[in-house]
C-alpha cells in the first residue's frame, strides 16, 4: 500500500490558472496567509517514506501540512494536491491519518480503550467485532504499548502513562484504519531528546513498510535529521529546498552555504534561513545596524528562494510533476468548498451514539470531582436552607420567608448551571479532531453531551436539593412535593441549555462565564421578588418573559401559596363585627390566593403548568441555538 502525494500550489490570482485540478485555498487572516505561496510556486511529491517539512517559528508548516491533509478552510490560495496523480478525494482527511500537535486522546480511558473507540467508529461495520479487536491489539504490539495497554492515559487529576507512550498512542488512533498517508504535526513537542528520537524511529520503521508519512518539524536533533527520506525548507510560506535529505548538504554547499564539520544539518538550514549564518561572518564588526541586521535576512531570504527556484532540483521536480499528470487520466474535480468540508463516516449513527455516549458516562466516572462536587454542594445548600427556614409558620411573617426560600432556591439552579459552561470548551480540541477525521457526527456528540450533563448531573443534584429542602419548609404534600421537584430540575435543565447555548463557540471559560453571571442577573432581576412585576413600565415590561427564574417562582409560589392562611380569620371577623363597615371576606394578604393576586400570579391549575410549559420551550430553543452553534462553528483553520 504505497501513495504518491503530488502538490503544485499556485500564486493568488484571480484566473485560475489549472482548471482540471483541484483548488485548494487557504484565509487570508489565517497567520497572514495572504502573503504565503504569492510570489513563488510550492510544488513538490511526497513519496513513501518518512518525509519532513522543516523551517523557523512561523514559516507556515503547519499550515502547509494542513494543506495537504485537506484541514485548511479553503479560501484565498489556488493550488493543486494530487494523490498518485489524481485528484484528493472529497473525504481525503477521513481517509488519512492525522497526528495533531497537542494529544487528543480521553485521559480516563486506558490504551486499549482508547484504540478500540477509533476501531469501533473509523473501521467499517463490515469488519467484525472480532477482527476490530485482533486489530487493536496488533497495533499495542506494534507501537510498544503492550506494559501499559491497560493503563490510564492520564489527566491533570490521574496519573497515568508517559509523554512518549501518549504520543504513540495518539499514532495508534489514527493508525487503526491503517491509512496509506499519515500526517503528524511536530509529534516530537514536549517530548525529550531520548523520546523524541524513539517516536521517530517507529515513524521510520512505518515508512519502511510503505507507508507516506509527511511531517512538520522545528528543530531536530541529527539522530531525528538522518532519518528523513525527503526534506522540504520552509521560510514565510516560500519553499528553500525539496528533495533528498541526503543531498540538501550539497544543495546548500553549491549555493555558497557549507556547513561546518560536526555541525548538526538541522540547525545549520535554519541558522542560513534566519540569516544567522551571515550574522556569524559579522561578529567582527563592532555593532550591526538592527534594520541592517533585518534587511540582510530579508535578503537572505529572498535569495535562498531565487535560488530554489532556479535550480536543477526544482526544474527535475517540475518536470516530474507535469509527467505525472500527462500520465493520469483524472476525473473532473469537485469544488474545493466541498472537498474541504466533506466528511465522511463508516458508522451508522445509533452505533456512533452507542460508543460516544459509552465514552462519555465512562468518563463521568472515572472522573467523578465535579459530578461530587455539585450533589455535595446541593446538599450542603439544601440543609442551609431547610435550616434558616425551617418550620416558616402560616402567619404574616411566613409570607416574607416562603418568599425568600423560593426565590433562593430558583436562583441556586440557575447559578448552579454555570458548571456546564466548560462542557464544550474543554474538550473543543478532542472534538473538532474527532468530527474533521470521520469519528461521529456533530448531533452524535450533542446528543450524547445533553443525555450525560442535562439529564444526568443536574436531575441527581436537583432531586437531592428538593428532597432535603422540601420536607423542612414546605407543607408536607405528596403531590406538592413532586410538583416542587419537577419545577427545580426543569428550572435547572432550563438553565444548563441556556449556559450550553451560551458557551457553544466560546473559547475561554471565564468569558463565558461572565456572558452567563450577567444574563442570570438581568433575569433574576425580573423574577417577580426583587420588583412587582405589574408595577413595572410597559417598555420594559417584556424582558419579565426571559427571566427563567422568573417562571419557575411563578410555579413554585402556586404550588406552595394556595390553600395557605397567613392569619386567624375567626378572630379578625370577631375584631371587625364591631367595627362599621365589618367585612364577610379575610382581609387581603390572609390567604395564599391574595398574596398572588398581588403578585399577579394566575393561581389556576393551568396557571402553574403555563409556567413548566414556558420553561420547557425555553429549554428547546436553547439546546437547538446550541447545537446550531456546534454545527457551524468554525472546524477548520
Amino acid at each position: 500500500m504505497t501513495s504518491n502525494l503530488n502538490f503544485n500550489l499556485k500564486p493568488l490570482c484571480p484566473q485560475i490558472l489549472v482548471t482540471s485540478h483541484v483548488l485548494l485555498s487557504l484565509p487570508s487572516h489565517a497567520f497572514s496567509l495572504s502573503h504565503f505561496f504569492q510570489k513563488r510556486f510550492v510544488c513538490g511529491v511526497m513519496r513513501p517514506g518518512l518525509n519532513a517539512i522543516l523551517g523557523p517559528t512561523g514559516s507556515g508548516k503547519s499550515s502547509f501540512l494542513d494543506i495537504l491533509a485537506a484541514r485548511k478552510d479553503p479560501a484565498g490560495l489556488s493550488g493543486e494536491v494530487l494523490i498518485d496523480g489524481v485528484p484528493q478525494p472529497p473525504n481525503f482527511k477521513c481517509l488519512s491519518g492525522y497526528v495533531v500537535q497537542d494529544d487528543v486522546v480521553m485521559g480516563t480511558l486506558t490504551v486499549r480503550e482508547n484504540l478500540r473507540f477509533s476501531a469501533a467508529l473509523r473501521l467499517p461495520s463490515s469488519v467484525s467485532r472480532a477482527e476490530k479487536e485482533a486489530r487493536v491489539c496488533q497495533l499495542i504490539r506494534e507501537l510498544g504499548l503492550t506494559k501499559v495497554a491497560d493503563s490510564k492515559v492520564g489527566t491533570q487529576m490521574i496519573r497515568g502513562i508517559s509523554g512518549g507512550e501518549r504520543k504513540r498512542t495518539n499514532i495508534g488512533m489514527e493508525l487503526i484504519m491503517d491509512p496509506s498517508v499519515l500526517f503528524l504535526d511536530e509529534p516530537t513537542t514536549g517530548l525529550d531528546a531520548s523520546t523524541a528520537n524513539s517516536v521517530l524511529l517507529l515513524l521510520k520503521r512505518m515508512a519502511n513498510q510503505g507507508r507516506t508519512i509527511v511531517m512538520s518539524i522545528h528543530q531536530p536533533r541529527f539522530s531525528i535529521y538522518k532519518l528523513f527520506d525527503t526534506l522540504t525548507l520552509l521560510v514565510g510560506g516560500k519553499m528553500v529546498y525539496h528533495g533528498p535529505s541526503i543531498d540538501t548538504l550539497d544543495y546548500f554547499t553549491n549555493i555558497g552555504y557549507t556547513c561546518e564539520p560536526h555541525n548538526n544539518p538541522a540547525d545549520f538550514f535554519l541558522d542560513v534561513i534566519n540569516g544567522d549564518y551571515h550574522a556569524s561572518t559579522l561578529a567582527t564588526m563592532q555593532e550591526v545596524a538592527v534594520e541592517d541586521l533585518r534587511s540582510c535576512r530579508q535578503s537572505v531570504e529572498d535569495r535562498l528562494v531565487e535560488d530554489y527556484q532556479t535550480s536543477s532540483c526544482s526544474a527535475a521536480t517540475r518536470a516530474e510533476l507535469e509527467r505525472i499528470v500527462q500520465g493520469k487520466h483524472r476525473k473532473a474535480p469537485c469544488t474545493a468548498a466541498a472537498a474541504a468540508r466533506t466528511v465522511t463516516y463508516n458508522s451508522s449513527f445509533c452505533h456512533q451514539l452507542h460508543w460516544v455516549l459509552k465514552r462519555t458516562f465512562r468518563n463521568l466516572l472515572l472522573n467523578p470531582q465535579t459530578s461530587v462536587a455539585q450533589v455535595g454542594v446541593s446538599l450542603f445548600l439544601a440543609l442551609i436552607v431547610g435550616a434558616i427556614f425551617f418550620g416558616v409558620k402560616n402567619d404574616q411573617s411566613g409570607i416574607q420567608n416562603r418568599m425568600g426560600a423560593l426565590f433562593f432556591i430558583t436562583t441556586n439552579q440557575c447559578f448552579s448551571s454555570v458548571s456546564a459552561a466548560e462542557l464544550f470548551i474543554s474538550e473543543r480540541k478532542l472534538f473538532m479532531h474527532e468530527y474533521i477525521s470521520g469519528y461521529y457526527r456533530v448531533s452524535v456528540y450533542f446528543l450524547s453531551k445533553v443525555l450525560s450533563d442535562i439529564f444526568v448531573l443536574r436531575t441527581i443534584p436537583a432531586a437531592i436539593f428538593s428532597v432535603v429542602s422540601y420536607f423542612m419548609i414546605g407543607t408536607v404534600s405528596v403531590e406538592a412535593f413532586f410538583i416542587f421537584m419537577l419545577t427545580v430540575t426543569l428550572v435547572s435543565y432550563t438553565a444548563t441549555s441556556m449556559t450550553m447555548a451560551i458557551s457553544a463557540d466560546q473559547s475561554v471559560v471565564a468569558l463565558a462565564n461572565l456572558f452567563i453571571t450577567i444574563s442570570f442577573v438581568f433575569m433574576m432581576i425580573f423574577s417577580g421578588l426583587l420588583v412587582n412585576l405589574p408595577s413595572i413600565m410597559d417598555w420594559l415590561a417584556w424582558l419579565k418573559y426571559f427571566s427563567i427564574p422568573r417562571y419557575g417562582l411563578a410555579a413554585l409560589q402556586i404550588n406552595e401559596f394556595v390553600g395557605l392562611r397567613f392569619c386567624d380569620t375567626q378572630d379578625i371577623w370577631t375584631t371587625n363585627s364591631s367595627s362599621p363597615g365589618n367585612h364577610s371576606s379575610p382581609p387581603a394578604g390572609c390567604t395564599g390566593e391574595q398574596q398572588l393576586d398581588y403578585l399577579g400570579i394566575k393561581y389556576s391549575h393551568w396557571g402553574m403548568w403555563e409556567n413548566h410549559l414556558a420553561l420547557t420551550v425555553m429549554m428547546a430553543i436553547f439546546l437547538i441555538i446550541a447545537y446550531l452553534k456546534l454545527r457551524f462553528i468554525k472546524k477548520f483553520t
